[in-house]
This record gives structure tokens, C-alpha cells and sequence, in this order.
């Protein structure tokens, strides 16, 4: 199923992205080729989702701030199998931040300008604090902050925190959906 407002989206290569079931792209975000959006994803303004030669997958109820790039890692004679970038469900990327052929488990939340390098792994349920870098390769795990350049384990998510990632989820999702009603009434 594709957006009502799909001037956004565009095929590259013979790939054309697939949408789920009322998924909100803005009409100032570009996304192309290889690309699944989950159920309830929102792309918010000027986002940059690129699939041009490797595949992105982004789970339901996932929102993508504004002026985020989610890019992969192409195959090649460095990486013969490249990186893909797979992000799971309720995950909130914050405003600017850039993932790069990376894994993003569920319920995380990306804060604003932070970077995620090629073939870092991101358990479910971390919070990478805002500007922080995650250098490629590295293994975030479940549970935890993780802040600072590069990238480093500060303590355990307090139960609020943890709780938090579905009310961002439901906010986003609410939020998306008004969006759409209002692109819809034009």
C-alpha cells in the first residue's frame, strides 16, 4: 500500500520502496529503492531514506525526526556483503540524526544528532543520548544510556525510561495520524 502522498517516494534501480498500513511520509522527505516502512511509520520533514544499493527495513510505529539521513553500506571489495540498515518497531530517531548501515533493535530511542556507523548493533531498549557516536562495529546492549564520542555505557535505564519508548511510539503514531487527516482534507 502506498501513501495517498507519495511524491516523496520514488523507485531507483527497479526497487521501489513498500509502505504498511498508514504510514506517514512528509511530502519534503525523499525516500527511495529498497525500502520497507512498518505499519504507523512516520518520515517526518526533510528526511533522507536511502536504498540505492542495499536494502533498509524500518519497523511499525518507528518515527524518523526531522532532517534525518538513514543510509546503508554498499557490497564491496571492503565489505563484499555490505550493510544493510535495519531498524525494528518503536523507535524514535531524533531530529538530524544519520544511520549508516547499522541494526537498530525495538523500542529505542536515537536522541537528536546522534550517529550510528556501519555495522554497529543496537540491543532492544537503549538510549543513545543525544550527539553521541557509535563507532563502526560496536555492540550496544540492552538496557542501558549510552552517551559521549565515541559512544560509551553510562548506566541502567531506570524503569520511567523503559516505559518511556511506548509512550514516544503512541505519541508519534497520534501524531502522524493528524497529519495525515490533514494532507487528506487539503
Amino acid at each position: 500500500m502506498q501513501p495517498e502522498h507519495a511524491c516523496s517516494i520514488r523507485s531507483f534501480n527497479g526497487k521501489f520502496p513498500v509502505c504498511g498500513a498508514r504510514v506517514f511520509i512528509d511530502p519534503s522527505a525523499v525516500v527511495l529503492g529498497d525500502v520497507t516502512l512498518g505499519d504507523d511509520a512516520s518520515v517526518w520533514p526533510q528526511v533522507s531514506i536511502r536504498g540505492d544499493m542495499h536494502r533498509i527495513a524500518i519497523g511499525a510505529r518507528t518515527s524518523v525526526q526531522d532532517g534525518c539521513v538513514l543510509h546503508i553500506t554498499h557490497p564491496g571489495p571492503y565489505n563484499p556483503d555490505g550493510w544493510p540498515l535495519c531498524i525494528g518497531s518503536e523507535v524514535t530517531i531524533g531530529h538530524n540524526a544519520t544511520l549508516h548501515g547499522c541494526t537498530v533493535g525495538h523500542r529505542v530511542l536515537v536522541g537528536m544528532g546522534a550517529t550510528i556507523m556501519d555495522g554497529a548493533h543496537v540491543d532492544d531498549e537503549v538510549v543513545i543520548a543525544a550527539g553521541a557516536l557509535v563507532t563502526p562495529g560496536k555492540h550496544l546492549r540492552s538496557g542501558y544510556l549510552y552517551t559521549g564520542c565515541p559512544a560509551r555505557e553510562v548506566r541502567a535505564l531506570h524503569q520511567s525510561e523503559l516505559a518511556y519508548f511506548r509512550y514516544s511510539a503512541d505519541n508519534y503514531v497520534k501524531l502522524k495520524d493528524r497529519h495525515i487527516a490533514a494532507l487528506q482534507a487539503g
